[in-house]
């Protein structure tokens, strides 16, 4: 018996440097950080990879106000209360501001307003509106090429071609789809692979197949927008958490320090994904894009940001890394459910922050029915 217990754990440990080897090869963590990071649920996430921190300084005061949340939603075709919707969505935060006021506000699942929470794609847009204000600067053009900024990743292919207008809507064309199985095996996909490198300069170097030319067709791909961000950082000579902090976080008023997810410390920040803030932060940002006198958005960017230009999952349209649900909306959507949706007709924001499991994530397009419902109501 001892000599089985011993030879299944020389099997174990072969195996384990074995696996080690090859994660390392790929610039992937070690594997059992991969096997957390791929177990954890969405709430548990920031902590299981490398961070940078987006500084906050003197917060804003919030106004207060008071409202009831409907009784009843209709939620899937059936109705059910507000409650059940909580429930069956894994919220873990819900607020309604109304008008620059907090006027709902409840946090389930231990989770609590000084909570810092991912967004995952909510990051797309924070990684807009940087874009947007280089652009205001003048230190980019949208017709400007990703190669044109870093020279070092030109393939000789159409690659050389794609623009930042191209990547903003999301038809840079380059072979990194955002579809990949849930489980074991989603992880071996180039997108998962994104997610957890410890080297995202060298993914992009091994990734850059094109599967449509530049700007000729529309997939949600979330290599577009690393590719934004490493713009960012190119232009600025700037971490993203440090162009962020000084030029939207602390003048939005934001209360508490974020954090942006990283592939290493000292290293680049994984600007499609991976931005995590407490639920009254996003809300502040929120509010800020609609707010007619924001100081964080030009009237420019923000009717570009407004006006979708393609149609992408769901059937919704998009323009420059936010999501159109309905005419007039506003929304920043991220991976297990997260939320923060805008609609400047009524001055409201709604912030739901969830963890969906990724099985189920195809939820967002019945969750914003119940969300527009609730934007809506006097």
């Amino acid at each position: 018996m001892i000599k089985l217990i011993r030879r299944i754990l020389v099997v174990i440990l072969v195996l384990y440097v074995a696996l080690f080897g090859l994660t390392k090869a790929i610039r992937y963590p070690e594997p059992i950080a991969v096997i957390k990071l791929g177990l954890a649920p969405a709430s548990k996430t920031p902590d299981l990879m490398p961070a940078h921190i987006i500084k906050a300084t003197t917060a804003a005061i919030w106004k207060s106000g008071s409202e009831e949340m409907p009784a009843n939603v209709n939620f899937d075709g059936k109705t059910i209360t507000f409650d059940q919707f909580i429930s069956a969505t894994s919220t873990n935060a819900f607020l309604v501001i109304r008008d620059g006021a907090i006027t709902f506000e409840k946090y389930y699942n231990g989770m609590g307003a000084t909570t810092r929470l991912p967004s995952y794609s909510v990051a797309k847009t924070m990684t807009s509106l940087m874009i947007g204000k280089l652009i205001d600067e003048g230190k980019l053009k949208e017709s400007d090429t990703f190669v044109s900024f870093l020279p070092q990743f030109k393939a000789g292919t159409s690659f050389d071609k794609v623009t930042i207008k191209d990547l903003l809507d999301m038809k840079g064309g380059i072979g990194v789809s955002d579809n990949y199985p849930t489980g074991p095996s989603g992880w071996g996909v180039a997108i998962a692979q994104m997610y957890a490198s410890t080297d995202v300069d060298w993914f992009l170097s091994h990734n850059r197949k094109m599967t449509e030319e530049p700007g000729t067709f529309a997939e949600y791909r979330s290599v577009d927008t690393q590719l934004l961000g490493m713009i960012i950082k190119k232009v600025t000579g700037q971490s993203l958490v440090d162009f962020y902090s000084k030029n939207i976080w602390q003048v939005a008023g934001a209360a508490n320090d974020a954090t942006w997810n990283v592939d290493r410390i000292g290293g680049t920040e994984k600007a499609f994904c991976c931005f995590n803030a407490t639920a009254r932060d996003y809300a502040r940002i929120g509010s800020e894009i609609i707010n007619p006198k924001s100081k964080i958005i030009s009237p420019t960017w923000l009717a570009r940001i407004s006006k979708p230009v393609v149609t992408l999952d769901y059937g919704w349209g998009y323009s420059a890394q936010v999501w159109h649900p309905y005419p007039g909306i506003n929304l920043m959507l991220g991976l297990h459910g997260q939320f923060v949706w805008m609609d400047s007709a009524h001055k409201t924001v709604i912030v739901k922050l969830s963890d969906v499991p990724t099985s189920a994530d195809g939820m967002s397009a019945k969750v914003a029915p119940v969300l527009k419902a609730i934007s809506e109501q006097n």
